[in-house]
């Protein structure tokens, strides 16, 4: 039905199948998310639903906003994020209503997008992999990324060299997950392997089958 929802990331932990082979997964909280508005194709160009996650104390978001969610009789949300649809699927979406993690299936495959854990500055060894020099005494070249090519002509650095920069805090997706279990009762997900972020970050769950 829904192509994607939004979810917290609880943590990872191990499932075991029927013939007793451990399983990695990580523990989402997808959901429940409320359409908070559906785009149309004739409206705004392309058919989208906007989702809405985390409740929000209504005063503290700005003015249009709050007419939307006063729209639908709901309070505030702390997360919104639209999700691609077909032209034929945008029936089956009305502002208020609520998804769960019943919109997945167990075996699914889907596309999970999150805020990779930010580990600050970082120089060219630890941020792309770089080998460095010699340790040898005298050398004088450890872990400096070395010539970057520029000279008189054209005077300047071009954009997008590796060099020492802010590593992670970025957005990173991860594809082709398959989902092993669900505890609809719970609006708990158990996504196979590792997604991005720590512990309560918010990602982004992409049905792709």
């Amino acid at each position: 039905m829904a192509t994607g929802l939004i979810g917290k990331k609880l943590g990872m932990t191990q499932v075991f199948d029927e013939s007793g082979n451990h399983i990695p997964v990580t523990v989402v909280e997808a959901g429940p998310c409320t359409v908070v508005d559906v785009r149309t194709p004739e409206r705004n160009g392309y058919a989208a639903v906007a989702l809405g996650f985390g409740r929000k104390d209504l005063k503290k978001v700005n003015k249009p906003k709050r007419g939307l969610f006063e729209k639908i009789g709901s309070s505030a949300f702390g997360v919104i994020k639209e999700f691609r649809i077909s032209r034929e699927g945008i029936g089956e979406f009305t502002p208020g209503q609520e998804l769960t993690a019943e919109v997945f299936s167990i075996g699914q495959l889907v596309d999970v997008v999150g805020l990779s854990k930010g580990k600050g500055f970082a120089g060219v060894i630890k941020r792309w992999g770089f080998h460095g020099g010699r340790e040898t005494h005298g050398s004088r070249f450890h872990r400096a990324p070395g010539s970057i090519g520029m000279c008189a002509d054209p005077s300047r650095t071009f954009k997008g060299r590796k060099l020492p920069g802010h590593k992670g805090n970025s957005g990173v997706t991860v594809k082709d997950l398959t989902i092993v279990d669900i505890k609809q009762d719970k609006n708990i997900i158990l996504i196979r392997g590792a997604v991005p972020g720590g512990k309560n970050g918010i990602v982004f769950i992409k049905g792709i089958s």
